[in-house]
């Protein structure tokens, strides 16, 4: 992960993996984002430990950014502006897009597309060939950022959320090729 970049301040952003300290920032940005939708701290934690360790089949990231311009990455961390996770598996399935959110300050600013490329990079190194994610009806902007990156809509799951009720539109990306080599021959057909 890299930090190259201006923030919305001015300052460099830093995309780094979400920590354990990030916990309280993250949940106070999720419950203003969110409201009764919003994960609690406990599940934030508990999602936290599942993207640590040898088995781990998820990974979540933070946008920050450093207070100065000059600042150093190991001088300390800056005001986080966005974070973002994904459940890859063992990265022989399709992986989840589970969240991704941005401070209201640092919209447009390029926070989500920076986080969406990062996990998507994660999902294509785990070996998952499609990413799945499911956004409210209304939220256009989300839409075109996912649109941009090539994600497509692939239904409808009706009153997916429920604070306040509305659908949700599932979205797919294909990462790559389909694992395995195909039926006996497709490789001569280009067909795997």
């Amino acid at each position: 992960m890299n930090g190259a970049g201006a923030g919305p301040g001015g300052g460099a952003l830093r995309l780094r993996p979400m920590t354990e300290a990030d916990l309280p920032h993250v949940a106070r940005l999720e419950a203003g984002l969110f409201g009764a939708e919003a994960w609690s701290a406990a599940l934030l934690a508990n999602e936290l430990a599942a993207a640590g360790g040898p088995g781990a089949d998820r990974a979540y990231a933070v946008v920050e950014e450093l207070e100065q311009p000059g600042t150093s990455v190991a001088a300390g961390r800056g005001a986080l502006l966005g974070y973002a996770g994904l459940w890859y598996g063992d990265g022989r399935g399709d992986a989840d897009l589970l969240t991704i959110a941005t401070a209201p300050q640092a919209r447009r600013r390029g926070v989500a597309t920076r986080l969406l490329d990062h996990l998507l990079s994660q999902a294509r190194r785990q070996g998952c060939e499609h990413v799945l994610l499911e956004v409210r009806a209304s939220n256009t902007g989300a839409q075109a950022l996912y649109t941009r990156h090539g994600f497509e809509v692939l239904g409808v799951r009706r009153r997916y959320y429920t604070c306040p009720e509305e659908d949700a539109l599932v979205m797919r990306l294909r990462l790559g090729p389909p694992r395995g080599p195909g039926p006996v021959g497709a490789e001569a057909l280009g067909r795997h």
